[in-house]
């Protein structure tokens, strides 16, 4: 007979406590089973979920929430957090439009104490947290936990030298699986093979205290005594390290699926008064094969099959593709197109060029800020290089893309996949901000290809350009060919790829065409004929060329995927005002919020950007002209 399951019980961290360690380490195999089954369905973080169901049960065990904190680095490690902080009931709900989250979500949750999204940020939000605490005079601890692959990103080293500069008894998880999503690169992940080679010291460190443990000991002097000879013990034998260099305790490395041997550590560790690095070496998709085999495929993933893992089969073709194949191609034909990517090299498309040209692929880790300016230098050697990073990651780059590379007009190419509404991530992965922050940018070129073999145009053009210049295209599937998308390009001049059907006309950011098309065939046949001009440059544009469009219609509607305010349809709409165009300007996009969790279908929706959507926007003030006008009054 099949167990009563034991997670159906857990309403809080607080239930664990009642537990023995063999009921832990049941409960710890059926959250694998559950994470596996949910993710299977809804797709999300999987391996790196695995990864951590011991380190977070001890964890919680440890510490005591939600007055004491955890702050999850990235956060695409929080399930088995969120099954123990009482949301096992909607845990089915998982990434999908009204549902949990994949992150950690203050809003969800007194047991999320930051809202998370991307890497390197839980050391510097977890010492504000103590920092502030320890100012309204409270005595929680806040544990930050960060992966090695988070760590190669700056922003991590500036929170632990402060937080070294401090003082205070901050707790660091370094959670250490040699993996990112792809696996780790440079010398951060050498140098923490090297600690974890240094097993030797923790074992006479627990063999010393076990001793101790079994002294009749008593007294702070015996107990500052042992302390001291412990260290003593490990200057002489045993180098420290970068972490205690900076101010820190150093702990381990010790191995992170043993729950009860985390837990006492973990005890022991939260009564220091310093911080302190606990170092875990965990297994990234542990206790599910396939994801144990290839951790890198098993990060982010979509439905599939849990008993044979991830289907292989080709789907249809993704811009991801597109691009990838365009680079592969460029890079073939010059020696001087080098690529970069920010630990993103699947995902990003490169790994078809890294495996042709391994000598010109660099893989920076989590490091964009440094990734641009790096590219900034390959270029003034006279290099083309080639940065791909996800639209919402390159917000982190902002300075750089300004002044590093921009301000000195250099040819920097950048690849910016994941623009728009993205699917299943939440508000942390959307791309809705790169028009509006690197349009008004000086020198910059931006692009939105339509399709595939516009795509590559774009990629080309981009590669013989004087500066920097940034393609931007969506996480969607390209349409079929669209034969006027291979015509060549002309700087600042989009195509249309309808024409003389109406006196209106639709302008559009590329990756859109598929919702434009649909709507202007919604409206054909309420009798409502209308133009479909695709911009290809969002910056610059041929003003005196986009005005004389304007003044061919009676109303040009602006739609692109983007947030609204500071977006392509502004600029368009004050050029109109400038000139004095005879049309009536309508934008429509993205408003000033941040979009909800879904998929990119349904955002699109939510957003009035589907086909119904834009073709409702489009008609609905000709049906009120109509209804004034009466019956007889032609919507065409």
């Amino acid at each position: 007979m099949r167990k009563p399951s034991l997670l159906a019980q857990i309403r809080g961290p607080s239930d664990l406590r009642n537990a023995g360690y063999d009921e832990l380490n049941r409960l710890a195999a059926e959250i694998r089973e559950l994470i596996i089954a949910t993710v299977s369905r809804n797709g999300g973080h999987l391996a790196s979920n695995l990864g951590v169901v011991e380190l977070t049960i001890a964890l919680h065990l440890a510490f005591n929430g939600p007055e004491d904190k955890i702050v999850w680095d990235v956060g695409h490690q929080c399930y088995t957090h969120k099954l123990l902080t009482g949301r096992y009931a909607a845990f089915s709900s998982l990434r999908r439009y009204g549902g949990l989250a994949g992150f950690p979500k203050r809003s969800e949750s007194v047991y999320d104490a930051f809202d998370t999204g991307h890497a390197s940020t839980s050391v510097s939000a977890a010492l504000g947290l103590l920092a502030g605490a320890v100012l309204r005079g409270e005595k929680h601890r806040v544990v930050a936990v960060i992966g090695d692959g988070a760590l190669t990103g700056g922003l991590a080293y500036e929170a632990l030298s402060h937080a070294g500069q401090l003082g205070l008894p901050l707790v660091v998880i370094l959670n250490d699986n040699k993996m990112s999503i792809s696996p780790n690169v440079g010398g951060l992940s050498k140098y923490l093979s090297r600690l974890s080679m240094k097993g030797r010291y923790q074992y006479f460190r627990r063999s010393f205290d076990a001793l101790v443990k079994g002294l009749p000991l008593a007294g702070d002097l015996v107990f500052e005594a042992i302390v001291r000879l412990k260290r003593a013990v490990k200057a002489v034998f045993y180098t420290d390290n970068f972490f205690v260099d900076l101010g820190f305790e150093y702990v381990g490395p010790v191995e992170g699926h043993h729950i009860q041997r985390l837990t006492e550590l973990l005890r022991d560790v939260r009564k220091l008064d310093r911080p302190v690095v606990v170092h875990v070496i965990t297994r990234k998709g542990k206790g599910y094969n396939f994801a144990e085999d290839d951790p890198g495929s098993y990060h982010g993933v979509s439905s599939f099959s849990v008993s044979g893992g991830l289907s292989r089969g080709k789907g249809a073709g993704m811009f991801t593709d597109a691009f990838a194949q365009a680079l592969l191609e460029a890079g073939g034909r010059d020696g001087r197109v080098v690529a970069i990517t920010a630990a993103m090299e699947k995902g990003s498309g490169l790994s078809p060029f890294k495996n042709a040209f391994p000598g010109r692929f660099f893989d920076v880790g989590i490091a964009e800020e440094h990734g641009v300016t790096f590219a900034a230098g390959l270029a003034l050697q006279g290099l083309r290089p080639v940065v791909a990073v996800y639209s919402t990651f390159m917000q982190r780059a902002v300075d750089q893309v300004i002044h590093d590379v921009a301000q000195q007009n250099l040819p920097v190419v950048f690849a910016l996949d994941r623009s728009g509404f993205v699917s299943d991530d939440g508000e942390t992965h959307q791309g809705l901000f790169d028009i509006s922050l690197f349009a008004p940018v000086p020198n910059m070129t931006l692009l939105a290809p339509a399709g595939k073999e516009e795509l590559a145009l774009m990629l080309d053009w981009a590669l013989v350009a004087p500066g920097p210049v940034m393609i931007r295209y969506p996480k969607a599937a390209y349409p079929e060919k669209i034969p006027a998308c291979s015509r060549p390009l002309e700087k600042g001049r989009g195509i249309f790829l309808r024409e003389g059907y109406g006196k209106i006309c639709l302008a559009f950011t590329g990756g859109l065409y598929p919702q434009v098309l649909d709507a202007a065939e919604r409206l054909l046949s309420e009798g409502i004929g209308t133009d479909l001009y695709n911009l290809r440059f969002l910056k610059p544009h041929d003003e005196d060329y986009l005005t004389a469009i304007m003044n061919r219609y009676e109303r040009v509607v602006f739609i692109e995927e983007g947030i609204l305010r500071g977006g392509f349809g502004e600029y368009a709409a004050a050029l109109g005002v400038r000139r004095g165009v005879s049309a009536q300007i309508e934008t429509l996009g993205a408003g000033d919020s941040y979009a909800a969790l879904g998929k990119r279908e349904e955002l699109l929706r939510i957003n009035g950007l589907d086909g119904e959507g834009i073709a409702a926007a489009v008609a609905l003030p000709l049906r009120r002209l109509a209804e004034t006008r009466g019956s007889g009054y032609s919507l065409s």
